[in-house]
């Protein structure tokens, strides 16, 4: 939580986007798809892919690099098999009705998977697991992204901070299991926020454009951030390229668009996979093992200095709970950047809570 912030209802930033949207002419229920994400985000401490987002898509819908009123294409080659061509839409948008295509594959037949060209930035990867984990599925959703990483030993930006995601159910009164990170150590959205901050980066997390070390958030915004793992990172950046953009026909191999100052649809890639929990053991087996991993996870001995032991998912989860009750806190320097973006549009400001 920032040292000094003012704190906003999720009604009121549902609100705030809303508004900005419907401006921009999105239609109402992409809109709430956009906006519901978003705030998600925020709620489950993931700042970065929050609503502080609105002013790059506004820019972009703007610009006609975000298509405001897609008409998205639904392909099905096989029964457990669709694609969706984005026609350029909102990430949210096409992520969401791909991730609701292949769970009714999966209600089906025990699977479905949906691969997604045309499209562009998703925000946050485990708002698309949890709304199949809500629903009762196990999924995967994979995205790429524009050129920020290098292949490792390299120093040119090649490959995306791509996140890996996936979850599951995990049993009665438990969080859903949620896993959503990044190949990269850190993201250009944390590096930008950086620079609107005034902070300087922590040593080993990026490159300048000469492929020096740099803590300087310009410098790396310039250049490129590092893969976690060194050569494990960047394969796993590799392999949501090959399932994402050579898979599904989007864009690849430093192919998609940049979505900061970028002047041309992105193209971004993504691949999407539910699966019924009850295919190898029944749907109230599994939920009694996920009980029982739970379990075994929070038992485990805890090292020094730890207070306890967490499965993937809860502390989102937590932040949560916690924001919706209290209210979800943002950065002096982060209202700023919302309240400008309000009133170039001419759009209702953000609502703070006293």
């Amino acid at each position: 939580m920032p040292q000094t912030c003012r704190r906003v209802t999720p009604l009121a930033a549902i609100d705030y986007c809303l508004d900005l949207l419907r401006h921009a002419g999105v239609p109402a229920d992409d809109a709430a798809t956009v906006a519901s994400c978003l705030v998600r985000a925020d709620l489950r401490g993931v700042n970065t892919h929050g609503i502080t987002r609105m002013q790059i898509y506004m820019e972009r819908l703007a610009g006609g690099f975000i298509n405001a009123r897609p008409n998205m294409a639904v392909s099905q080659p096989t029964p457990v098999v669709g694609h969706i061509d984005g026609d350029d839409a909102f990430g949210f948008v096409v992520a969401k009705r791909a991730m609701d295509e292949a769970m009714k594959m999966a209600e089906s037949f025990g699977i479905g998977m949906v691969g997604a060209n045309r499209s562009s930035h998703y925000g946050m990867a485990a708002a698309y697991i949890l709304q199949a984990a809500e629903a009762g599925f196990i999924s995967f959703a994979f995205s790429n992204a524009p050129a920020a990483m290098p292949a490792w030993g390299g120093r040119a930006p090649l490959l995306g901070t791509s996140p890996f995601a996936a979850g599951a159910p995990a049993g009665e009164g438990a969080a859903p299991f949620v896993v959503d990170f990044s190949p990269a150590i850190t993201t250009r959205g944390a590096i930008r926020r950086a620079i609107r901050h005034g902070q300087t980066l922590s040593p080993g997390l990026a490159l300048d454009k000469e492929g020096r070390p740099t803590t300087d958030p310009q410098a790396a915004f310039d250049g490129v951030v590092l893969p976690m793992g060194g050569p494990k990172g960047s394969a796993l950046a590799m392999l949501m390229d090959v399932m994402s953009g050579v898979f599904t026909g989007a864009g690849f191999a430093g192919g998609v668009g940049d979505l900061f100052g970028g002047d041309r649809p992105q193209d971004v890639g993504h691949f999407f996979m539910a699966m019924k929990p009850g295919l190898f053991v029944s749907g109230e087996d599994f939920r009694a093992r996920m009980e029982t991993l739970v379990r075994t996870v929070h038992d485990q001995p805890r090292a020094e200095g730890v207070d306890e032991v967490l499965m993937p998912g809860e502390r989102g989860a937590r932040c949560e709970e916690t924001y919706r009750r209290e209210g979800i806190p943002f950065a002096d320097e982060d209202i700023a950047l919302l309240q400008e973006t309000a009133r170039i549009y001419g759009t209702t400001p953000l609502a703070l809570l006293p």
